[in-house]
């Protein structure tokens, strides 16, 4: 019974540590949801569920790599983060589309939100929460901002084409 007891405690000391991981994992959900709600109500294909799981996906590598010891100040924590910003390079490079009929490339949005939520989630497994909501902050207000002036560049060209 003691094995399994410390089977499933590895990595959480005491309940001080605990609490640091759920508060994380919560904030690395919560921020995760924000994006990805955003993501959602704009009709794109990488929404709420994806970003989530980006987020607190990361911040459990890098709970999971603090909690066997590896210290943030370690060169294999910066492994870790270096292999984090790899795989989802590919996982964003698979949201990425060119289009056969049209001469245009789509995706390229959906691909570095994702990265961009992945930033957030190692920096929230870091501790830096509130670097992390001040990032989800600005990815939202670019998200918005630079979608509502798009819209409005597109209407003044076609307005000028006509």
């Amino acid at each position: 019974m003691d094995l399994l007891w410390s089977e499933l405690t590895g990595g959480i000391p005491d309940g001080q540590h605990l609490a640091v991981i759920l508060i994380r994992l919560l904030a690395a959900t919560v921020l995760g949801a924000t994006i990805g709600y955003e993501r959602e109500k704009a009709g794109k294909p990488a929404g709420l569920r994806t970003h989530i799981l980006v987020t607190a996906g990361t911040a459990v590598f890098i709970l999971g790599c603090l909690g066997a010891g590896i210290h943030s100040n370690s060169d294999a924590i910066s492994r870790v983060i270096q292999g984090i910003i790899t795989g989802i390079g590919f996982v964003g490079a698979g949201s990425i589309m060119k289009r056969e009929t049209e001469k245009n490339i789509q995706g390229i949005t959906t691909s570095a939100g994702i990265w961009m939520t992945a930033a957030i989630g190692v920096t929230i497994g870091l501790g830096g929460l509130g670097l992390a909501i001040v990032a989800t902050a600005l990815t939202l207000v670019v998200l918005r901002v630079t979608h509502w002036f798009e819209r409005r560049t597109t209407k003044r060209k076609e307005r000028s084409d006509v």
